[in-house]
């Protein structure tokens, strides 16, 4: 089920052509496993996961993390479209957005190209807060500074109908792989 957006719009759009010439497919920055840290504090409840897509059409996603995933800056448009306030993300690890349809494999090659000073660049099912989904084509970059990478920004916008619908089968092909 497909529903529509009709919140606020910033003023920030994706100029970057590297937002609009997707040419690989994978995913969102960070673990699937949720984390707690010890005594019970910083606990990252997700929702369940319903069948109802939250489209948003205009607009940019940017948030940046440590060297670990923990966001460190969240912009409006992302506490929009995910449904938490920026209270809510800043200092949660980023998999609090992660959608368990998206496969580890995904991940995996997410973090080998960052990790290793790359950009990366993907299709990627995120989670709302209330359980809703939401796909984006995501850009990743490591932040460097004096030749050391201290954290990752990611831009995201709008995946096309064409671009999710490219992704869904790879993603069910690596999950399946995942499961035997």
């Amino acid at each position: 089920m497909r529903t529509e957006s009709h919140g606020s719009h910033e003023d920030c759009q994706a100029t970057n052509n590297k937002l609009y010439d997707c040419k690989f497919i994978v995913t969102t920055l960070l673990n699937r496993h949720t984390t707690k840290k010890k005594g019970g504090k910083n606990t990252m409840n997700r929702p369940d996961p319903i069948d109802e897509e939250y489209i948003f059409e205009k607009g940019l996603i940017v948030s940046s993390t440590d060297l670990k995933g923990i966001i460190t800056y969240a912009n409006r448009k992302f506490c929009e479209i995910a449904g938490y306030t920026k209270e809510e993300l800043v200092g949660k690890n980023h998999n609090i957005v992660r959608h368990p349809d998206m496969p580890k494999a995904a991940f995996q090659e997410l973090w080998d190209t960052i990790q290793g000073g790359k950009e990366w660049t993907g299709i990627v099912k995120n989670l709302r807060k209330d359980g809703r989904y939401y796909w984006v084509y995501s850009h990743i970059s490591p932040i460097i500074v004096d030749g050391e990478i201290t954290g990752y920004t990611a831009a995201r916008r709008p995946a096309s109908e064409t671009e999710v619908a490219e992704s869904i089968p790879i993603y069910r092909d690596m999950l399946e792989k995942e499961s035997n």
